[in-house]
């Protein structure tokens, strides 16, 4: 019977074992030869950034890296073993290292200590399904013994920021550990000990680099550091377009408005893995490609020398009284006809983290900040009456003070007797512009009477025709955050008079730019733009590859003006800068570049860092220019907000003004043939004599 027993069981074991080998046996080996194939990217330097002349703006330095990567069979002890063992190789900053991640690693280390944390009757409702581990997990968190935590060295410490770098990145895909400051002694080392380091890595990496120091560095942009990654609130939007969480992406200004030029094509390996994850082979799919590189219509020899006299003009105004809270100046240089800006230079007197005053770079501020501008503005309200039929080409006024009911009187900064529109503008006359406005509004002036007139139909059609010049609206550069301006809120009659001379409505330095382009080249209203051409990058060197795309002049809209009309305040403008006591000839007399211009003054209130002072009456300061007066080649906007308090001050915007018209045509002059250089033009600065609060109105 036992032999019988015995038999039996053999024979059912031996014919299971034949329907296994030969039933399912190719089934069962198939599954022990599953593969799984598993594509991963990796990152490739961004594209560079090239000035208008070929010279490299923006570049990316190779750095030393050591890299994590964690495969998908690699458990939390093991990559807590490598991480000890690497934190004793190299350095790392501990400074970040949160208390969160001192218990996670506590837990690690003592998986004993951890479970007794827990009670048997919280474990049994987790046995039991009623609890989530998670509430396991951040009871030990809460009762680990914060002694303990308080008491790591700095081996421990190390530790920890390395495995939360292990962390951070995806299965297969290397995880930067570091790639700053690597020295010499650590790469060899790690790269001596990588057997006994599974997933860790030596490489090159990259950062970029500015090859001319701060300048322009407000308007190139930022990028964030692998740590960061990406930003938390634009993750989705990139890991929907193949990005990894730790990317480095573009931040601000043009790193972040042309991200998909500069990320560039990563570099895609597949790898094969056996079904415990062991990868079985890598295949490259295809080689990653750096980024695009941009060509910027920026002249950088004439953006440094533009900031240099920025600065050597501002520290000398300072030396005068009544500039306490002057603090910064912008110029615009662009070319009129194609909207190519060749210079965006702004500087900003301020503290560094020691408390000491130093010169930033504001450049930014171009297109972020605005402020009252003063008489600028006046060649847009002509031209303005003409089109409305409040003042023809020609017609003369007579300048005086204006007494309106109950109000001081409000005049230019001297009276002119009776004077046509090409001489309101040559002496910035107030007194012309204001009734102008009175015949634009159905009234006319009666002295000691009321001023009567539609202030809304007047506020809508000022303000509908300052946008057309690109005044009060965004100018469409190819920069993000570029803000609108201000519009005054009351729209009280009197203050549509201030409007038409420049001292309501807040405007920013670009817009005055795109405004005297516009008078500039004819009528055209042309988007500003700093990008000039995209183009194939060449690898391992610093030529210009082949163009991709060159960004070509875009109109936004035409001027609904007479060409005779823009051609008479042209006219006006060059009577500014160069015809007896215009209020620029001083400045600009002699001048070889035959310009055309108007300079600006206005009352405002200061609204800036120094809290105290706010609201406090100060005066800005703003010149529009452009040259040649024939042939314009050069447009140009000066703006000193806050230039001085009191009634007299310093001629700051002249003086910039003056300096950067000059240096841009002694620049060309000594680039022959250079048309890149004939493009690139500055601009010079001046305000209308000083008004007191009799003369402004304000």
């Amino acid at each position: 019977m036992v032999f019988f027993v015995v038999f039996v069981l053999f024979s059912v074991l031996i014919l299971r074992l034949g329907e296994i080998q030969i039933v399912f046996g190719d089934d069962f080996k198939r599954e022990l030869q599953r593969t799984e194939d598993i594509t991963v990217s990796n990152p490739v330097p961004r594209g560079k950034m090239f000035d208008r002349n070929g010279k490299v703006i923006v570049d990316n330095t190779p750095l030393n890296a050591i890299t994590y990567t964690k495969y998908q069979n690699t458990n939390q002890k093991e990559m807590l073993d490598t991480a000890e063992q690497l934190a004793k190789i190299i350095t790392v900053d501990t400074t970040k290292v949160r208390d969160r991640e001192k218990e996670e690693y506590w837990i690690l280390k003592n998986p004993d200590r951890a479970k007794a944390l827990i009670t048997e009757k919280e474990w049994k409702l987790y046995d039991d399904k009623k609890w989530e581990y998670k509430q396991i997990y951040d009871l030990q968190l809460k009762r680990i013994p914060k002694a303990e935590i308080a008491d790591y060295k700095n081996n421990e410490l190390k530790t920890i920021a390395i495995l939360k770098q292990f962390n951070s990145g995806y299965a297969l895909t290397p995880q930067i550990v570091k790639n700053k400051d690597v020295t010499s002694e650590e790469f060899a080392v790690v790269s001596e000990n990588l057997e006994n380091l599974p997933g860790v890595d030596t490489t090159t990496d990259w950062e970029r680099m500015y090859a001319f120091g701060n300048t322009l560095k407000s308007i190139l942009g930022d990028v964030t550091t692998s740590e960061a990654g990406i930003p938390k609130e634009q993750l989705d939007k990139f890991l929907a377009r193949d990005y990894s969480r730790n990317d480095r992406v573009g931040k601000s200004y043009l790193e972040l408005k042309y991200e998909d030029v500069l990320h560039g094509q990563k570099a895609k390996v597949k790898n094969v893995t056996d079904k415990t994850g062991k990868i079985l082979s890598t295949e490259v799919v295809s080689d990653g490609k750096r980024g695009k590189d941009l060509v910027l219509s920026i002249d950088m020899e004439l953006q440094q020398q533009v900031e240099k006299i920025i600065e050597k003009e501002m520290w000398e105004a300072k030396k005068k009284p009544g500039t306490a809270l002057l603090d910064r100046a912008f110029v615009v240089l662009m070319n009129p006809k194609t909207g190519e800006v060749l210079s965006l230079a702004g500087r900003q007197i301020s503290k560094d983290d020691d408390g000491k005053t130093v010169m930033k770079d504001f450049a930014g501020g171009n297109i972020t900040t605005s402020y009252n501008v003063g008489s600028t503005v006046k060649g847009a309200t002509i031209l303005t009456g003409y089109k409305t039929g409040a003042i023809s080409p020609g017609d003369f006024l007579y300048d005086e003070p204006l007494i309106f009911k109950n109000t001081k009187p409000k005049k230019s900064w001297k009276n002119f007797n009776s004077i046509n529109d090409l001489r309101a503008l040559q002496v910035s006359s107030n007194v012309y512009m204001w009734k102008t406005v009175i015949a634009m509004g159905g009234g006319r002036y009666v002295p000691n009477g009321p001023l009567l007139i539609d202030s809304k139909k007047t506020f809508n059609t000022l303000r509908r025709s300052f946008a057309q010049f690109g005044l009060g609206t965004r100018t469409g550069i190819d920069l993000p955050n570029e803000m609108s301006g201000f519009p005054g809120g009351d729209e009280q009659a009197s203050l549509a008079l201030d409007l038409a001379i420049g001292q309501y409505d807040t405007y920013t330095p670009i817009q005055l730019a795109q405004y005297v382009s516009t008078i500039a080249n004819g009528g055209n209203r042309v988007q500003p733009h700093i990008v000039k051409e995209i183009r194939e990058p060449v690898m391992d060197s610093n030529e210009l590859g082949p163009i991709i795309q060159e960004i070509q002049p875009k109109v936004l809209n035409h001027l609904d003006l007479k060409d005779e009309w823009i051609n008479r305040v042209k006219d006006g403008f060059r009577m500014v800068m160069q015809v007896g006591d215009g209020t620029g000839v001083n400045a600009f007399k002699g001048a070889a570049y035959n310009p055309a211009g108007k300079t600006g003054t206005a009352q405002a209130f200061y609204d800036g860092p120094v809290k105290s002072q706010k609201n406090a009456e100060v005066m800005n300061l703003s010149l529009v220019s452009f040259a040649p007066y024939d042939n314009p080649e050069v447009a140009m906007a000066v703006v000193v907000p806050w230039a001085y308090q009191g009634n007299t001050g310093p001629s700051i915007n002249m003086a910039i003004g003056k300096s950067v018209m000059d240096a841009y045509f002694d620049l060309k002059k000594s680039r022959p043939g250079d048309e890149g250089a004939a493009n690139s033009t500055q601009q010079s600065g001046n305000a209308d004599t000083t008004q007191n609060s009799q003369q402004t109105g304000q």
